[in-house]
């Protein structure tokens, strides 16, 4: 017998080293966050480890899985408080130990195991943990395995029996680094800012560039668990500029950055000027389509228009489709489809044959923006981005909203642009030309404008994007009315940046 999990636990008493603690948000739509010792301790990650064990039992899926851990003060011991759930529940568990995020995705298909469950709080500040998890390579859990394994562990729905085992894989890092090396030089050489924010893809990614013949200059590389420069996340705009910094410093041809669990990958150009992800997926798509004939991308909410009205991408016959938000979201849709790749505005990119086995790696990502430049000898990566048409591009911006409301807000955003769209009524004197609700919801203008808001799949918050091939007024006009909006709900707070 195992106790059911508490909801609140005080820490420093008897009854938090007795009894598991599992906060219910932690589960997450695609996988599981929480605060460490606010919201889950180490009981409680024991139960999710014999709650996922029971679930993949459920799934009628072999009972084998690799587990690898990110560099964070507390990951390796709540690594293995999770291997003894899943021991306790007959696993037999594949521990790759220190690890980026694909490293473990790569294992299940290097070792032949089905599943993965991956230590990792990402980019989230310290403080956070969380576990990425999936019973089918190379894709991980969604809202329907989510919500069951939730069921489970909250209800200590546990079937645990013998027959668990563990196995450590000595030097994994080394197979992992070979599968991305063992390639073909560049014929260009490029000088290269890899930028990791002391998080754990300062253990993988200078030595992969360098052995595909880039000249490295490694900015914050060495591994410090407390990040003491800035978080590791290449969608803030305080380590873009540390990037630009040093490109400038070193004439760089390109700076790349890499998040905490190098999953993602964050581009700044030969300028100092950061190219947010989406300008990149067309940059890539219009590289790849020019190779591969009818070529079919998928693309999420949040990113640029550009990958629908781009004359290149149309006079080369590619097939663009908008999805949600979300590295599983978008992982299933490009495999189920067979995309040649899927691009998603926070970095995380999904390549298939021949480029990728289909999960986002942001090593692999900097691969094929390496083999992009290499392709365009006598074009820098500003002529590259210089070449796509304009438009005005926020960041994206995060409103902080209560997991236990966020749903909800939403909900009553998107019927207020539905009403608006079937009053007819206008926008700053512009009529609404679209909405995709696939994702919370994304208003497009008359003049192609455009704003989405959406909730945080992983943090107590919202989402919100605005874009103009315009002006950056206009850019402007729609960041205000989207604000306007979330304005009229209380539960809205304060953002994490704004433009």
């Amino acid at each position: 017998m195992f106790p059911k999990p508490k909801s609140v636990l005080l820490p420093n008493t008897y009854a938090f080293e007795s009894e598991p603690m599992v906060k219910a948000t932690g589960f997450r739509e695609y996988d599981a966050r929480w605060l460490f010792q606010k919201e889950i301790n180490l009981m409680g990650i024991q139960a999710l480890g014999m709650g996922l064990g029971a679930l993949i039992a459920e799934l009628g899926v072999k009972q084998e899985i690799v587990t690898g851990h990110d560099f964070r003060g507390y990951s390796a011991s709540i690594k293995y408080a999770l291997i003894s759930g899943l021991m306790a529940a007959g696993c037999k568990v594949h521990d790759v130990g220190l690890a980026v995020t694909p490293m473990a995705y790569f294992a299940q298909f290097d070792l032949d195991v089905p599943c993965c469950a991956m230590v990792t709080a990402s980019h989230n500040d310290n403080g956070w943990t969380g576990v990425k998890m999936g019973a089918n390579r190379p894709l991980t859990f969604g809202p329907d395995e989510m919500t069951r394994l939730k069921e489970i562990v909250l209800n200590a729905e546990f079937k645990n029996e013998a027959g668990g085992s563990y196995q450590f894989h000595e030097n994994y890092p080394a197979r992992y680094i070979a599968d991305l090396t063992g390639r073909p030089k560049l014929t260009r050489k490029l000088k290269v800012v890899a930028a990791c924010g002391n998080g754990t893809a300062g253990a993988f990614a200078p030595q992969v560039l360098e052995a595909i013949g880039c000249e490295v200059i490694p900015l914050d590389t060495e591994l410090d668990h407390t990040f003491p420069k800035y978080n590791p996340n290449p969608e803030d705009m305080e380590m873009l500029h540390a990037i630009r910094d040093a490109v400038l410093h070193h004439k760089a041809d390109v700076g790349l950055g890499f998040d905490g669990d190098g999953d993602r990958c964050g581009v700044v150009d030969n300028t100092g000027e950061e190219i947010f992800a989406d300008k990149v997926g067309v940059m890539l798509a219009r590289d790849m389509s020019a190779i591969h004939k009818d070529a079919h991308f998928i693309v999420d909410v949040k990113s640029t228009g550009l990958f629908v009205t781009d004359p290149v991408l149309q006079k080369q016959g590619a097939k663009v489709a908008y999805w949600k938000t979300g590295h599983s979201y978008m992982k299933r849709r490009t495999h189920e489809t067979g995309a040649l790749a899927g691009f998603e505005k926070s970095g995380h990119f999904f390549f298939n044959k021949p480029y990728g086995r289909g999960y986002d790696d942001g090593l692999v990502s900097a691969l094929a923006i390496c083999d992009m430049l290499d392709r365009a000898p006598g074009k820098s990566m500003a002529d590259l981005k210089n070449a796509l048409p304009k438009t005005w591009s926020s960041p994206t911006m995060s409103p902080h909203c209560a997991d236990e409301t966020k749903y909800g807000v939403i909900d009553q955003v998107v019927k207020h642009f539905e009403g608006l769209q079937a009053k007819g009524a206008k926008i700053g004197g512009q009529a609404i030309r679209d909405l995709v609700t696939v994702n919370g919801v994304r208003v497009t203008v008359e003049d192609g404008s455009w704003g989405l808001v959406r909730a945080s799949s992983n943090k107590p918050e919202l989402v919100v994007v605005v874009e103009s091939p315009v002006s950056e007024q206009r850019m402007h006009d729609m960041f205000e009315m989207v604000n306007s909006v979330l304005r009229t709900h209380p539960e809205v707070g304060a953002y994490n940046q704004t433009i």
